[in-house]
Parts: structure tokens; sequence; C-alpha cells
């Protein structure tokens, strides 16, 4: 791999990093303010809306400039909302601002692999970027339950230098100051992203021609017979996964009898399969065999149910790395042939875009559907085996859909034959 990609690694590891402990620092807060249980799912349909309401945008707006100062702008408008939160204003409001700026580095961070690679290079770098953000999603996890921890936090307020107030005197301020230094390093590390050279298209200022060119390329992919498999694969993958994410610390305080601290680390754990994974489907998994991976979809939603007769923390952490690794291993493959098949049919930028807006909705609807059961008091055990059986069945259907497609192109190829 060429220098610039680990540079490019690098900043999607901070920022990304960033995002994770500071969800875990809103819901610390969210608690000290005694806020409904049923708002900290909440935290990510607000952090995913962005991504569903500009889709239609953000994808243009990607491809109008070098993808490094798209994650520049970017990641500035991840630091506002941080520094919105750091000054009081509500966790929710404060993480949609975070979510708006993450809404528009997700093109540029994915998109920017297509314009600096080649494609015999995608399942690869897919496998980095994916067990890259799975480990900030293991570091944030930790970092943002260490910051909230009596020990930690203590330790850190403490702190003092001579002659300057800080000003720091809660264990909220101390943690979401940690994290804001986070989102300035890839800051800075963006302005080191390399320029790939490709053409950009002139941003149109026009939204009617915005939307209706997004309508086209989302109906464009969907039609395609390997774009939409791989399309629905990562569509249910990421719902699932923001909503395991809640599961999860919902579950461990429950079975295990885990504060949010020890709770989130678990979410880390799983984290741990997901880069694992990942890198072995990055080793073994060709793009032309990406399609081979569905039935460990299938087989994930099975092992899920198994958390319903685990209580102790000692079984608890070897089932969740093996539903991590299931998740990372069918994922990766999948997100690598979406992404070219994006490339090829409407350009890097607009793909990621498709590819967002899906996976968002998917993370509203499953998260929204969450924090309705959590409200109306549903046992988590109830949801967890609701959760583990749609992800089963559903990626059962999806077999058999590409199962179907695969017949029709058989079909056609003889009947081709026949006419020579």
């Amino acid at each position: 791999m060429p220098f610039g990609f680990y540079i490019i690694m690098a900043a999607q590891f901070f920022s990304a990093l960033a995002d994770n402990a500071l969800l875990i620092s809103a819901i610390y807060v969210l608690r000290e303010m005694h806020a409904p249980a049923s708002y900290e799912p909440l935290l990510k349909l607000f952090f995913t809306f962005s991504y569903v309401a500009l889709a239609a945008f953000v994808g243009a707006f990607a491809d109008s400039m070098p993808k490094g100062r798209v994650m520049m702008i970017s990641n500035t408008i991840k630091i506002f909302g941080c520094g919105m939160m750091f000054v009081g204003v509500h966790p929710l409001l404060a993480y949609a601002v975070v979510g708006l700026g993450a809404a528009a580095y997700s093109p540029a961070k994915y998109g920017i692999l297509t314009e600096y690679l080649p494609h015999r290079l995608l399942v690869v770098a897919n496998g980095w970027i994916e067990g890259l953000t799975v480990g900030a999603i293991i570091a944030g996890s930790v970092l943002g339950g260490l910051l909230i921890s009596q020990n930690v936090s203590a330790t850190l307020l403490s702190i003092d230098f001579p002659l300057i107030d800080t000003g720091i005197d809660t264990v909220a301020e101390m943690s979401i100051l940690m994290i804001g230094s986070m989102y300035l390093l890839a800051a800075w590390l963006n302005t080191k992203v390399p320029d790939t050279g490709v053409d950009h298209k002139p941003l149109k200022h026009n939204p009617i021609y915005l939307l209706h060119d997004f309508k086209h390329c989302l109906a464009l992919l969907w039609r395609d017979k390997l774009g939409q498999i791989s399309l629905a694969v990562t569509t249910l993958f990421w719902g699932a996964g923001a909503t395991l994410q809640f599961i999860v610390i919902k579950w461990a305080d429950v079975a295990l009898g885990l504060g949010l601290a020890k709770s989130s680390m678990l979410q880390g754990v799983v984290a741990i399969g997901v880069a694992t994974g990942a890198i072995i489907a990055a080793k073994y998994v060709t793009l032309r065999r990406s399609v081979k991976v569905i039935p460990l979809g299938i087989a994930m939603g099975v092992v899920v149910l198994v958390m319903n007769f685990v209580n102790v923390t000692v079984i608890a952490i070897p089932l969740l790395i093996l539903i991590g690794a299931l998740a990372g291993f069918f994922v990766v493959p999948m997100n690598a042939l979406l992404q070219h098949r994006g490339h090829v049919l409407m350009g890097a930028g607009h793909s990621i875009a498709i590819q967002n807006f899906n996976e968002n909705l998917s993370i509203l609807m499953m998260t929204g559907l969450y924090a309705i059961l959590i409200r109306y008091d549903f046992s988590i055990f109830t949801v967890l085996t609701m959760f583990g059986l749609f992800v089963a069945v559903t990626m059962y259907f999806i077999q058999r859909w590409h199962q179907a497609n695969q017949r029709e192109r058989d079909d056609v190829s003889q009947l081709d034959d026949t006419t020579h």
C-alpha cells in the first residue's frame, strides 16, 4: 500500500475513535440528567438522521473537491458538535451535529479508496478500513468507559496547572474535552491526505437536480444484480450493528450485572471479533468470491440467540467475539463489492452516499424500534430473541434472492447459447 493510504487510515481511526467515545460520554450525561432510558438509543437515531436527510447532497459535495478537504471540513463540524455538548447543549442535539459532520465525512473516506487504489486492492483496503474502524469502536468504547470511570476521572480532575484555572470541574466536561482533542488530531491528519488527481465534478446548486440525480443513482444501484445483494447485506448489517451496541449495554446490565463503564467495554469485545473477521476476510476472500460469505450472516443471527442463556462474563466474552467475527467476515467482502459496483456505475462519492442512505435508514428504523420496545418495558431477552431471529431470517431471504438472480443469469446465458 502507498504511504498516503496509511494517512487516510490514521485520520479515519482518530475521527471514529472520538465518535464512539463521545457516544459513551453522551449516555453518561443523559443518565446524570435522569433522562428516560429510551433516550439512549435515540442518540444513534439523532446521529444518523443527517446520513438519510442529506444523502442526496453529501455525495455530490464529496465529488466536488479533493477528498482530504472534504474530510477536513467534516471534522470541523464534528468539533463544533463536541463543543456544543461541552457547554451544556442537550446531548441529543449536540450528537446530531456530530452526525452531520460524519454524514459529510463518510463519502470522502470511502470514496478516496476507489480513487487512490486499483480495484484489485479494494477488499484488502476495506479490510483495513473496517478493521481500523472497528479498532476505533473498541478503543473509543474503552476510552469512553475509562473517562467516566471513578478512578480515572478523579485522577484527571485532580490535575492542576499553576496559576491556571481550567474551569473543568465535572466528569462530563473532562471526558468531552479529552475527546475533542482526538477530533483535533484527526483534523490535522486530514490536511496530510494526498490529492488523488481525479477530476472533480462541479457542485450543482439546484437541490431539485441533486434530488433527481440521487433518485436515479439509487434506482441504478438497486437494479444491479450484484449491487442489490451487497447493498441489502450491508444495509442489514449496519442497522443490526448499531442496535446491537445498545442491546449489549442493556443486556450486560441485566444479565451480567455490569455498570455503564464496564458494559461499554463489552462493546469493544464485539468489535475485537469484527476486526478479526475483517482481517481474515481481507486475506482469504477475493472480490469475485465475495457473495459466498452470505451464509455467515444467517449464522450470526442464530448465535445471537445464545446470549439469552449466558449470565457470566467469562462465557459472554468469547460469545461476543464470535458474533463480531461472523459479522466482520461477511460484511467486508460485501462492502468491497458494493463500492466496486457503485464506482463503476456512478462514481465513488455518489455510490457511498447511496450506501449511507440505505444503511442509515436501516439504523434509524432499527434503533427507533429498539427505543420503542424499551420505552414500553419489553424484556431485554425478548428484544434479543426478536433481534437474532430477524437477522437470521432476513439474511436467509437475501441468500434466496441472490440464488434467484443466479438462476436468471444462467437461463439468459443458455438462451444466448441456443440462439447462436
